[in-house]
């Protein structure tokens, strides 16, 4: 071989060592990928949440009425007489008719009664009531029960049927409407009536009476009164059962508070009129 060729071959054998080496120290280039690799997430489950409890409403109720025992009846007298032979006899009923008249008068009752604990039947008259219902609530809701005393103040004992009928049936309905109740109570006022009356007061389902004990308060007058008398007048009267007639005048008011103090003084309770039956024996 010349020396042209060798001076070629050894170039050429150069080249391809130098190729070869730079081949080797080429470092290799990390790829990523063009979609990113996926990361495991951690997705908590849902956690129902806690259902609101609603704060529990009492329910509202009407207080059933209060129930009193049936322990007393009234006799052919109009006394009040335990139903048990043994029973206390030393009680008397009170009474007062020919109301409502005024608030204060009405309040004053009802404030001395309720001191000495005791429950009167207020006989009303319905065209009083039209005039100011607004009582009959009063005494109503203190807790007194309300008698019938007819609708007009007149004497029932001649009147015809029908007259009858409107003096009791308007009665009842009026307080019903005021009250929700209809009066248990019937006193025909001058205590006069028949026996057509009577039998109506009976289908009402009505207990029938006058009194036994008479205050005479009504004999007295705004010149001519004493409230000294109308005490008197009931202790000379006073018996076990004394079913006491009294009114809504301001010399009664003026009485009462002493009145009731004597009676407890002599041992007298006071009868619940709801304790009275409602048939006559």
């Amino acid at each position: 071989m010349n020396k042209k060729a060798c001076v070629i071959m050894m170039s050429v054998m150069i080249l391809l060592a130098a190729c070869s080496a730079n081949q080797t120290k080429i470092s290799p280039i990390e790829t990523t990928s063009s979609t990113p690799a996926a990361v495991a997430t951690i997705i908590p489950s849902p956690v129902p949440s806690a259902t609101p409890v609603p704060t529990p409403v009492p329910a509202v109720t009407t207080p059933a009425p209060e129930v009193v025992k049936k322990e007393y009846h009234m006799n052919k007298n109009y006394d009040i007489v335990p139903n048990d032979p043994n029973g206390n006899k030393k009680i008397v009923l009170l009474t007062f008719d020919d109301g409502p008249k005024e608030q204060a008068m009405n309040q004053a009752l009802i404030d001395i009664l309720k001191k000495h604990n005791a429950k009167a039947i207020f006989f009303l008259n319905g065209y009083r009531i039209k005039q100011k219902p607004e009582l009959v609530k009063l005494i109503h809701d203190s807790g007194n029960p309300i008698g019938n005393h007819a609708w007009d103040h007149d004497n029932m004992k001649s009147m015809t049927n029908e007259k009858i009928d409107q003096q009791v049936d308007d009665v009842q309905k009026i307080v019903k409407e005021l009250t929700g109740k209809p009066p248990e109570f019937f006193r025909p006022p001058f205590g006069s009536g028949n026996d057509y009356l009577k039998a109506k007061v009976k289908d009402n389902k009505m207990l029938y009476m006058t009194w036994s004990n008479g205050s005479l308060d009504w004999d007295m007058t705004n010149k001519n009164n004493d409230s000294g008398k109308v005490i008197e007048n009931v202790m000379k009267q006073l018996r076990g059962g004394s079913n006491i007639l009294m009114h809504e005048l301001p010399w009664t008011i003026k009485a009462l508070d002493t009145l009731l103090t004597q009676l407890e003084e002599k041992g007298y309770s006071f009868v619940d009129p709801n304790a009275i039956e409602l048939e006559m024996k």
